[in-house]
């Protein structure tokens, strides 16, 4: 597994900043998420579609930026730093961890509910279950708990 104070430091942070997008809480659950999603060790979904250390599936990619990213000029020029010229290019969710912790991050962002407080693991993993996992998901709350619980000491 990834060192989580450098995860933080060299991808995630400056990631979010670059997007004005950070928050201590926004932080927290993106390095959650890649926590319980891949443990920060696989960047291919053993047996499905989904990409990277977030495990994110080409489709919703895709979807985020046809139906979000496009319609923000300042946002698709942010996350265009760390992208190959052709954005369409899902597979670099594999190799480029600060594009694939940008994406994560916008996929929260599409979110309407508020992000849960930076000190509210319970909160994070609902979140996350609800809009990241959702129901058809196989993953659960209790599982983001037990593997993201390391990221409140960040």
């Amino acid at each position: 597994m990834i060192d989580l104070e450098q995860l933080r430091d060299y991808v995630v942070k400056p990631v979010l900043l670059e997007l004005d997008m950070y928050s201590k809480a926004a932080e927290r659950l993106v390095i959650g998420t890649g926590l319980v999603e891949s443990q920060m060790k696989y960047i291919h979904q053993i047996s499905g579609p989904a990409l990277g250390f977030w495990q994110m599936e080409p489709t919703t990619h895709d979807d985020i930026w046809e139906n979000y990213i496009l319609f923000r000029p300042d946002t698709a020029k942010a996350i265009a730093r760390y992208t190959e010229q052709d954005y369409k290019n899902s597979k670099q969710l594999m190799w480029n961890m600060r594009y694939a912790a940008g994406m994560c991050r916008l996929h929260y962002r599409r979110v309407p509910s508020r992000l849960p407080h930076e000190d509210d693991i319970v909160g994070m993993a609902a979140y996350w279950k609800e809009f990241y996992n959702t129901s058809l998901g196989k993953g659960s709350e209790t599982k983001f708990i037990r593997c993201a619980q390391d990221v409140l000491a960040l």
